[in-house]
């Protein structure tokens, strides 16, 4: 029944189907649109809670004077609109709210087009939110609380996604992190350092705990010419520098949005966390899981992103690292051969590169991790789900 055409010199509206028409406001085109995209949402069956609490009007205030209210529908808990019974009249004229009915307009002004536009941006951002969740109502809990946990527990090397209804920072283990606006919420990852102790920590209104965890040990023989390939400072720091300035600078934005991928289907040689000596002398704790896979194995991306650095370094060979958004990124090091350079966009399960053994390596494997925030993360938490997933509601 209801629609418009646009004129190089104006719009001509309809109500009855096309019958007739009369000149219409912009402004009022444009609510209507905002309207029309917010309902589109909120009649979805599955975000039916996007709407919130729907107020009941009988009387509204107009100025000086309240009216009585024959017909009222709110399609969220700012945005409604009111037919006012007025005798002597064969129809009432509308009025609209935009703040749940503290305040009512009967005309159709720019203001009133802005807060409709902002009230529909409202609805589409946690409509996106919603998308990451597992399901509805995961969403919906996690969207209406103050702050959420993501798990609520982990061990020593894990990683906690956490979102918080408004912008701030986190204070957690003498680091200070920024919350970044994304959807209806603000975001950090927090990784775990190995040096955690198990305990319950709070995190805005909310609690983390850490349970214990012990990793097991590794001892690996290398040749003399191999170990002495750690000795060269020098060509490791400046490698690090690059490395570095590749992870210092990430899109402010989760560039995924379906669940990781383990890179290639090879033999677990090295677990991650594993405290490893080498030669009968203790090397460092191994932050990575290693894959043993026949040189030339086609590794996948492990979920959509953008390559941060593809290049030869000293220690991990041919490398890569791929930007997933909001300071998280997956590294994949001793290729022997890079199919990606420096600044491509990737999809999920896209190859590469090939499994080689190039760099600091006893035989062709994957070494793969994820880093947030420059600390590595257990790859692990991610396979075959995302962030997102790790939040559990209480029943």
């Amino acid at each position: 029944m209801h629609g418009w055409v646009s004129y190089t010199d104006g719009i001509m509206k309809t109500d009855d189907g096309g019958v007739s028409w009369y000149a219409a406001a912009t402004s009022a085109v444009q609510m209507d649109q905002s309207s029309q995209t917010s309902k589109a949402i909120v009649e979805n069956e599955d975000l039916k809670w996007i709407k919130g609490s729907l107020p009941s009007i009988q009387r509204i205030a107009a100025g000086a004077k309240e009216l009585e209210v024959k017909k009222s529908q709110f399609l969220t808990e700012n945005v409604g609109w009111a037919l006012i019974a007025k005798e002597g009249q064969d129809s009432a004229p509308l009025w609209t709210t935009t703040d749940g009915g503290r305040s009512w307009k009967q005309q159709v002004t720019p203001e009133l087009v802005k807060q409709m536009e902002m009230e529909s941006l409202r609805l589409q951002s946690i409509a996106k939110e919603a998308e990451y969740y597992a399901d509805s109502e995961t969403a919906r809990k996690a969207i209406q609380s103050e702050w959420t946990l993501m798990p609520e527990t982990a061990a020593r090397g894990d990683i906690v996604l956490v979102r918080h209804r408004s912008p701030g920072n986190v204070e957690w283990q003498g680091k200070t992190y920024e919350l970044q606006p994304f959807a209806s919420g603000y975001f950090t990852y927090l990784p775990i350092p190995m040096n955690t102790k198990a305990g319950s920590y709070p995190i805005g209104d909310k609690t983390l705990t850490i349970k214990e965890k012990k990793f097991e040990t590794q001892y690996l023989q290398v040749t003399k010419q191999m170990e002495s390939m750690k000795q060269d400072t020098k060509t490791i720091q400046a490698d690090q520098k690059k490395i570095d300035l590749a992870r210092s600078k990430s899109e402010p934005e989760f560039l995924f949005s379906s669940p990781f991928i383990q890179p290639i289907e090879g033999i677990l040689t090295t677990p991650y966390g594993y405290t490893r000596y080498v030669n009968g002398k203790l090397d460092s704790s191994h932050m990575a899981i290693d894959l043993a896979a026949k040189t030339g194995t086609p590794i996948k991306a492990t979920n959509d992103g953008i390559v941060a650095l593809a290049e030869s370094l000293y220690l991990t060979g041919n490398s890569i690292y791929i930007d997933h958004g909001m300071n998280l990124f997956s590294q994949y090091a001793h290729l022997s051969e890079l199919k990606v350079k420096t600044g491509d966009h990737v999809k999920q399960g896209d190859i590469i590169g090939l499994v080689g053994t190039t760099g600091f390596s006893t035989g062709p494997h994957l070494h793969f991790t994820f880093w947030a925030h420059n600390m590595q993360a257990n790859p692990n938490l991610f396979f075959n789900t995302k962030p997102f997933n790790w939040f559990q509601p209480a029943p």
